[in-house]
């Protein structure tokens, strides 16, 4: 199982972040093998905010409808439950820059017994996950 990051959506899908062919590689890798891939429904806020920022509206519409419609990828999403979890994380965590948002995604991915995660993120390592592709 691994969890998917915004920044490992956005490298994938545009072309100029600096991730790009890091990120096309390890999605080919993904969609070759058989991990389960997980993230949230505010991971995919983010994400299609930003694409829509860096490639407009219409194109973050035609990602969104192929990721919310993908078999290949589970939506968690999240409730009050996780996002108590994610305070507990951000108080523990306060002597790092985590957003609320990482601590929410550390707290599904704890819950969910997901230990790695596909993120150009360092803050997922901090936390205590595996950080692929590495």
């Amino acid at each position: 199982m691994i969890f998917i990051d915004t920044g490992a959506f956005v490298a994938r899908y545009v072309a100029r972040d600096q991730y790009h062919s890091i990120a096309v590689t390890a999605w080919g890798k993904l969609a070759a093998g058989s991990q389960r891939c997980f993230t949230t429904n505010h991971i995919l806020d983010e994400t299609l905010t930003l694409l829509a920022r860096r490639a407009g509206n219409h194109f973050a519409a035609e990602r969104a409808r192929s990721l919310f419609t993908s078999n290949e990828l589970t939506i968690i999403r999240t409730g009050r439950d996780d996002e108590m979890r994610a305070v507990d994380l951000l108080e523990q965590f306060a002597d790092q820059p985590f957003s609320f948002t990482d601590c929410l995604s550390f707290a599904v991915m704890k819950h969910s017994g997901i230990s790695m995660a596909f993120t150009f993120d360092n803050h997922f390592r901090v936390a205590g996950f595996e950080v692929w592709p590495g």
